[in-house]
């Protein structure tokens, strides 16, 4: 064989190796991604059952309910189109309050209501995570 060959060969051995390599990633991380969505994109196109996303917005105002059993709160997030109900068992952060942005990780439930197993809060005032950020944006929705 000649040395043209034996290098085209490696090189496309290589080139095999490293779509190889990205396809595997992209396979083992498919179950871990975690998409991005606010109210309205949950009301226009319908509820993403049965996969870890992110749901953001504004806690409302007089909506913070917390259970007997001291752990769990329920509240309702909103980007000034359409709201969702969420559930969250856990220590809230200590900035989650009324009126302030949330980020809130877990699934949908069939009835739209959202069980979260992480929650997210700003940490001062000028700080909204860059996904909500876009979103509040394109809602036209930055009241308090």
């Amino acid at each position: 064989m000649k040395a043209k060959h034996q290098r085209l060969t490696l090189a496309l051995l290589g080139v095999a190796a490293v779509v190889a390599a990205a396809l595997l990633a992209m396979s083992a991380l498919k179950d871990q991604a975690s998409f991005f969505y606010a109210p309205a994109d949950v009301q226009r196109q319908g509820l993403p059952l049965g996969r870890a996303v992110r749901l953001g917005g504004m806690v409302q105002a007089g909506s913070i309910r917390r259970a007997p059993d001291g752990v769990t709160v329920h509240f309702v997030v909103g980007d000034g189109i359409a709201t969702t109900p969420v559930t969250f068992a856990g220590i809230t952060p200590d900035l989650f309050r009324e009126r302030s942005g949330v980020v809130a990780e877990g699934q949908f439930n069939r009835d739209g209501s959202f069980t979260a197993t992480n929650l997210l809060a700003k940490h001062d005032e000028k700080y909204m995570p860059p996904e909500l950020a876009g979103k509040m944006h394109e809602t036209k929705t930055l009241e308090p």
